[in-house]
């Protein structure tokens, strides 16, 4: 037997004959991420303490699977003896169509991040060994308990700038703070069409009274310096919901002139570097976060679904300390 070390990368060729690649692993591979890219994800690292901490003989490890190749990389999860999957960068939407049950998480932000493998209930389906795939997102709790430990203070009481919005992880994100009745919600996206229809999706959230001004309580605007210079005044926590920030030589998605002492600075990217976003932060005096916790949060979430249990949160965070 040999022990697969958690830096190996699996891809859709190895899926599809898993009996002959995986057999010889122990413990055996029955949870992963799918992401494209994936060799940064620390997500194994953090789930197989996790397993660890709970004696659970099973690991977990990174699938790169490319956008054409994940629905066939999903159907193949069902005829295997996997328990869940997690989906990142660029996935989240697209898999969002892909399954056969939505949990409400999922469902109210058209995008996923977790997927728990169930047997088929039915005397028929269980004959057959049916597998079925649901859907979840944990993406949003997780941000709001990042929040809430990085920065001391709730959602509830931020006016929000999310850039990115028409990705998965914005949409997660934008849900959960008018879920938490922000007091004011930017969305800005680099299509802008798809921050307009997430706006009027969460307008209703929003019909509330103003407390703090005449601004309108929730936008979407262009992604532009003009258009981004034009709300900052009115907002307080500004999240990157991009993957820009993943290369070190990634830029900033908002310019570094724009930011002000009084912002606060949520960057859902993780590294062991500062991102450009987070170097612009410091040197203008606000506070600033990566999204370490976030994936620490969002992933003590999908382990709880998975084995309806209390993940443990000590063993996952000294993990994935950078």
């Amino acid at each position: 037997m040999k022990t697969n070390p958690t830096t190996e990368r699996y891809t859709l060729a190895d899926l599809e004959k898993w009996a002959e690649i995986a057999g010889n692993i122990d413990p055996p591979i029955r949870l992963g991420v799918f992401g494209d890219p994936v060799a940064h994800s620390l997500s194994p690292q953090m789930q197989n303490a996790a397993l660890r901490a709970c004696g659970i003989e099973m690991q977990y490890a990174r699938f790169h699977i490319r956008a054409n190749e994940l629905r066939s990389a999903l159907l193949l999860l069902s005829k295997l003896d996997f328990v869940g999957i997690n989906v990142t960068v660029p996935h989240k939407i697209a898999a969002f169509r892909q399954v056969d049950e939505l949990h409400d998480s999922a469902r109210r932000c058209g995008a996923l991040n977790t997927i728990k493998i169930e047997t088929a209930h039915s005397a028929v389906a269980t004959a057959k060994g049916d597998q079925r795939l649901i859907g979840f997102n944990t993406d949003g709790e997780g941000f709001l308990r990042s929040i809430r430990t990085e920065f001391s203070i709730d959602l509830r009481d931020l006016r929000v700038m999310i850039i990115g919005a028409g990705g998965g992880t914005g949409h997660a994100v934008a849900w959960q703070c008018a879920l938490e009745n922000c007091e004011r919600l930017v969305l800005v996206n680099r299509t802008l069409e798809k921050a307009n229809a997430l706006a009027e999706q969460l307008r209703p959230f929003f019909s509330g009274p103003r407390v703090l001004g005449p601004t309108a309580r929730i936008e979407a605007v262009a992604w532009d310096e003009w258009a981004m210079r034009m709300q900052l005044a009115d907002i307080d926590l500004i999240v990157n919901a991009t993957p820009l920030g993943m290369n070190p030589s990634d830029p900033a998605p908002i310019p570094a002139r724009l930011l002000a002492p009084h912002h606060i600075v949520f960057d859902c990217v993780y590294g062991s570097s500062k991102t450009a976003l987070l170097r612009a932060a410091e040197e203008a005096g606000a506070r600033g976060a990566n999204g370490l916790s976030m994936l620490l949060y969002q992933g003590a979430l999908s382990f709880s679904l998975w084995f309806d249990r209390e993940a443990p949160i000590e063993a996952m965070r000294a993990a994935v300390v950078l």
